[in-house]
């Protein structure tokens, strides 16, 4: 609101009338008008106060009045209180008050004061708002105004709180700078205030809500102390956690002091001693020597990459606002940036090489003239091209030489392909009896490495017998174990086989075998050996337990004071391949496929600390695990702590729940991965790494399972896995279940991964009616669909995503055959195979963020994302850019499933750019797809979806293909490892039936894409809709705040100006012995206004008739001052 000039005149009239006064009474008036004047609105009004120089007006009244050899009191103290309302809302309040001389004054005023309450809570207040500024809290403290207010706060009293609590307040103020706590810290103050919180806490019986203020400033002059590491030094040598922590459990625990008990557990967190992790090395277990690097350890020594840490559309920060701050910021203003397709990074020559990638376009079909029943096909259609490529050994070095000459070319291995077509069954026979022959650790040489599954596969055939042990001790003696675990497995598929759809394990097993990986894996996991199912029900997401965090932090507390009952005993270390765990504790193993756990310390009898295993040849990004626990008692509460987590924030503190596989349910029938743990929540701890990176923060996930059964083999895992020998195997069966003269069906390698694994490209698409020039022209011609996933091996709900999406694509739906008739789709379903294989969750072998090239890949260090880049420069080369391009991903901190586009107009818009986006044309087809997912996908939410480019995803695949091959329709599919809130799945947790679900809803919405399917599409998908299916606003890239304060250096809530208010406006109203309340001055009796409380005016205009005798009203910032009253 702006103010008329009259009254603004007549404000400043007031200001510099109060400057000037040289009488009491006429002092008093004109303050007692200002806090009137300021007490009917809002802050707004005191702003307008300040920016008419008030602070001034009032500050230089307080030396004024105050150099008199007697100051006035009567003057003093109304002055006072006003300046600290006022001061409270100026920044530059501490600045002023040092360039008109009052810091050190009203610090005097105090010292002068002590005994008398009213007075030392007035300057206390004004000190408090002085402090704001750096410069005038460290003038304060020089001249020993630490000492004059510490020693104000006294033990427990009932008497004159209000001054306590003052002294309190300024105190914290007073720490806001490191000289200040510094100062503290070194005269011992620590201990005073310890001491005088302990005795506050156990002397306030009645829980007044001063005693409990004055209980809260100390814990904040605690936290402030503590945030050198001095302090919490000597917080921790006074016995300060264990001072809190028998606090907080024995007084504060009632509902009324709850905010006393949650900033008393966020200090002790913060104060907890850091506590390295128990590694040799931060360096991932897992290192493989990169071509033309010397240094296995490419990124040792170098600070984390905040930016990868998260997913690709995720935000690092956790603050909200800084995180709409600089995500604003991110965007993308340059409009030439975002419309201009910058030069290829490779010369136009090179593509034909990629022609090999399209066979279709070159195929003639000859098929066709076969008979309709001839299981034979052509070489071309029938062949697989990945399981051509020959793998003569398990070890991830074999062949390298040869690897660095031709595997980053595609056109080679694609050739080599087709050369080995034709492998004989002597070579895969081999290749099982090798792995078979890895041994088993002590089983059954693939499936488990626990001593206790022996046991349970002769339970289940009936063979359990002491006799039968004790030939079987004899077949060991003899040597043929192998034999013997080989029959068992064959014999246990027979009997106990589930029929599970697209999986056959013996073909897995064989696929497995050709694996290569950086330890030479030889055990498969069972649940991947065996197959998975969905379990029959959905699977609601699982209720927080009230203050489960709290409860955690004191438990970890308690465990640091108490070390009597603590066990810390290594009981798995990847790293020691001779290593024997204990017989009483759990048996961990994780050295299979797509596995991850380094570490396993038992720290109580049935509490295990876990830590996972840095992705290789680096040594971050932990946040996968898939691994096997065995030898538990059932309906036991196990705790599992995984220490080492990075992510700042997760789903599993909004329901999700990890998953586990238990072997003897599998074998009773029920294959199933299920939701599973109680007393969840993912918090910071104190663990830092052995290196002492810097700018690294640690983050518990803690979890509780009581096991079904005892002597159970389990498998837990971050999300359902998936593993590249999956894949390979499901693709297989896949090309054996079509029709291979109705489906297209092409299976080749793309390139070879950094350890010699091929990365399959799937082409599908409908066989020609016939071999006529015309039916094979119209294939040729067809729109293509460019699909990937699993950049980031830790996002296994894509691979399921994409299963879901080559299993429909494969069908005998007419959908799907429409879609085939329309589309040649190009499937690079996993585009990090090594990744995946050696359980990294972000990065591939190289240590980068393989979402991270697609500017510039390195053909070498990043093949298959150079060759993906390749082909799609070759379709652009040959007229067929793609119509739609979707990278499969997943997200840890949303719930639902959404897409990321690209949009010139919208990020312009949402950037504040200057430039018109009124008149910019851009096709506004990028919206369709996701337009149409948001009416059939049940898991979709069409308002978690954006379209902004920012510069931080400039080289992520859905950026670039965008803005260097032109396609308007690149996305990123993100779908959520939770479940969803919204529609007819809401509060569910997603199992791998919905994620299957959703790639089959994202073919369906690809038929409207194309003019000449819209009346296929309203014919075909109408009964899809589900009316009830509504997206909601969700445009947080994260949750709302958890219940819980995740982290424990947070900032300490700031002092509200309305609290401070309130607390002068008691000390006004509290009556001093010799005034009884009120102060009369020539037999008049002014009462003292409040801001934020309208009192009557008394004041008589005679004091200012040139400002108040005015036949009109004069307006002060929305008020009107007229015979001497206030009025709104």
């Amino acid at each position: 609101m702006t103010a008329s000039p009259s009254s603004s005149s007549g404000l400043e009239i007031l200001l510099s009338t109060l400057q000037n006064a040289g009488d009491v009474e006429s002092t008093i008036n004109i303050l007692n008008v200002l806090d009137e004047l300021l007490s009917a609105g809002t802050d707004h009004r005191i702003h307008y106060m300040i920016s008419k120089g008030g602070s001034e007006a009032l500050l230089n009244a307080l030396v004024n009045t105050s150099h008199s050899c007697s100051p006035n009191y009567s003057v003093l103290l109304p002055l006072l209180h006003l300046l600290a309302k006022v001061g409270h809302r100026d920044r530059r309040i501490g600045l002023k008050a040092e360039q008109a001389g009052a810091v050190l004054l009203t610090l005097n005023l105090l010292k002068q004061n002590v005994q008398h309450s009213r007075r030392a809570a007035a300057c206390l207040w004004v000190i408090q708002v002085f402090s704001s500024s750096v410069s005038t809290a460290n003038l304060i403290g020089e001249n020993h105004g630490l000492d004059v207010i510490f020693h104000l706060i006294p033990q427990y009293t009932t008497k004159h709180l209000h001054t306590i609590k003052a002294a309190t307040n300024a105190f914290a103020a007073l720490l806001s700078t490191k000289a200040n706590i510094c100062s503290v810290v070194s005269k011992g103050y620590t201990t005073g205030l310890l001491r005088l919180y302990e005795d506050w806490c156990s002397k306030d019986t009645q829980h007044s809500n001063i005693a409990i203020a004055v209980c809260h400033t100390l814990l904040h002059c605690l936290h402030k102390v503590t945030n050198i590491t001095a302090g919490r030094q000597a917080f921790i040598s006074q016995g300060g956690i264990r001072m809190l922590y028998q606090t907080t459990q024995t007084r504060l625990m009632s509902k009324g002091l709850e905010s006393l008990v949650e900033r008393s557990v966020q200090l002790m967190r913060k104060c907890l001693p850091k506590t390295t992790l128990p590694l040799t090395s931060d360096q991932s277990a897992y290192t493989f020597p990169l071509p033309g690097r010397p240094d296995a350890c490419p990124n040792v020594g170098m600070a984390p990459d905040e930016c990868s840490e998260e997913s690709d559309e995720e935000e690092a920060e956790s603050n909200q606002e800084a995180d709409s701050r600089d995500y604003d910021e991110d965007l993308e203003t340059d409009p030439n940036k975002l419309r201009l397709r910058p030069e290829p990074d490779r010369p136009k020559e090179v593509l034909p090489q990629y022609a090999s990638l399209c066979p279709e376009l070159s195929h003639d079909f000859k098929e066709l003239d076969l008979s309709s029943g001839t299981e034979e096909s052509s070489s071309s259609s029938s062949s697989s091209d990945e399981e051509a490529v020959s793998f003569n050994s398990c070890s991830p070095c074999s062949s390298r030489r040869d690897r660095s000459r031709r595997g980053s070319d595609p056109a080679t291995s694609s050739s080599v392909s087709h050369s080995e077509t034709e492998m004989s069954t002597e070579g895969h026979t081999q290749d099982a009896a090798q792995l078979e022959a890895c041994g088993f650790h002590s089983n059954s040489c693939i499936l488990s490495t626990s001593p206790s599954f022996r046991t349970m596969v002769k339970e289940a055939m009936g063979e359990a017998s002491s006799g039968q042990r004790g030939h079987e001790q004899d077949d060991e003696e003899k040597g043929t174990e192998e034999s013997y675990q080989h029959t068992t497995i064959d014999r246990l598929l027979e009997v106990h086989r589930a029929c599970i759809p697209h999986h056959e394990p013996k073909l897995y097993r064989t696929m497995a075998a050709r694996t290569k990986s950086i330890p030479g894996f030889n055990i498969v996991a069972f649940p991947d050996f065996w197959g998975h199912l969905p379990p029959p029900e959905h699977e609601p997401m699982a209720p927080r337990k009230p203050n489960i965090q709290r409860q955690k932090v004191f438990e970890d507390i308690q465990r640091f004071l108490n070390t009597d009952d603590l066990i810390n005993q290594v009981v798995f270390d990847l790293e020691d391949n001779s290593f024997q765990p204990p017989a009483d504790s759990l048996w961990f193993f994780s050295k299979f496929e797509s596995g991850n756990l380094r570490k396993a310390v038992q720290v109580r009898r049935y509490e295990y600390d876990l830590i996972l295993n840095a992705d290789a040849n680096c040594f971050q990004h932990s946040q996968w695990f898939y691994f096997e626990v065995s030898n538990m008692e059932a309906d036991v509460p196990y705790r599992f702590n995984i220490i080492n987590c990075e992510k700042s924030n997760s789903q599993f503190n909004y329901g999700m729940q990890p998953v586990l596989y238990s072997v003897r349910e599998a074998l009773e029938g029920r294959p199933h991965w299920v939701r599973t743990g109680t007393e969840i929540c993912y918090f910071r701890n104190h663990f830092c790494p052995v290196q002492g990176r810097r700018r690294t923060t640690f983050y518990t996930l803690t979890f509780t399972i009581n096991f079904k059964h005892n002597e159970d083999v389990c498998y837990l895992a971050y999300h359902y896995p998936y593993t590249y020998s999956a894949l390979k195997a499901h693709l297989n069966i896949l090309e054996k279940s079509v029709d291979p003269a109705k489906v297209f069906f092409q299976q080749q390698s793309l390139c070879a991964t950094l350890a010699g694994n091929s990365c399959p490209v799937v082409t599908i698409t409908a066989c020609p009616a016939s071999r006529s020039w015309k039916d094979v022209h119209e294939l040729r011609n067809r729109s293509y669909i460019v699909l990937t996933g699993r950049v980031h091996p830790g996002e296994s709900n894509a691979s399921w995503v994409m299963k879901g999406t080559l299993e429909f694509l494969c069908s005998d739906d007419p959908v799907a055959q429409s879609l085939r008739e329309t589309f040649i789709f190009k499937i690079i379903p996993m585009l990090n195979p090594d990744g995946v294989i050696n359980g990294t969750n972000r990065c591939d072998l190289n240590s980068e963020d393989l979402n991270r090239q697609w500017c510039k890949p390195n053909s070498i260090l990043s093949p298959t994302i150079y060759h993906t880049k390749g082909l799609l420069y070759y379709l652009n080369s040959i007229g067929q850019t793609p119509l739609v391009f979707c990278d499969y991903h997943g997200h840890s901190r949303k719930k639902n499933v959404f897409l990321y586009g690209c949009s010139v107009k919208e990020t312009l818009w949402q950037s504040g750019s200057p430039v018109d986006t009124v008149g910019l044309k851009e096709d506004p087809g990028y919206r369709t797809i996701p337009k149409t997912l948001d009416r059939i996908a049940p898991a979709f939410s069409f308002n978690s979806c954006n379209y902004l480019v920012e510069k931080s995803r400039s080289a992520t695949a859905r950026v670039v293909v965008w803005r260097e091959i032109g396609v308007l329709r690149s996305y990123t599919m993100e779908s959520t490892y939770n479940g969803c809130d919204q529609g007819i799945y809401k509060g569910l947790q997603t199992g791998t039936r919905e994620l299957q679900e959703m790639g089959m809803k994202f073919c369906h919405s690809l038929l409207c894409v194309t003019k000449d399917m819209n009346g296929f599409y309203i014919r075909r998908l109408i009964h899809h809709v589900d009316p009830d299916h509504n997206s909601y606003n969700c445009f947080e890239d994260d949750e709302p705040p958890c219940v819980e304060e995740i982290e424990y250096s947070t900032d300490w809530p700031t002092h509200k100006g309305s609290e401070l208010d309130s607390d002068v406006n008691s000390n006004m109203a509290c009556a001093d012995e010799e005034d009884g309340g009120r102060k009369e001055y020539g037999g008049a009796i002014h009462w003292r206004g409040s801001i934020g409380q309208s009192q009557p005016s008394n004041i008589k205009s005679c004091l200012y008739p040139h400002l108040i005798r005015q036949a009109s009203m004069e307006m002060c910032n929305g008020m009107s001052i007229a015979n001497g009253q206030i009025m709104n």
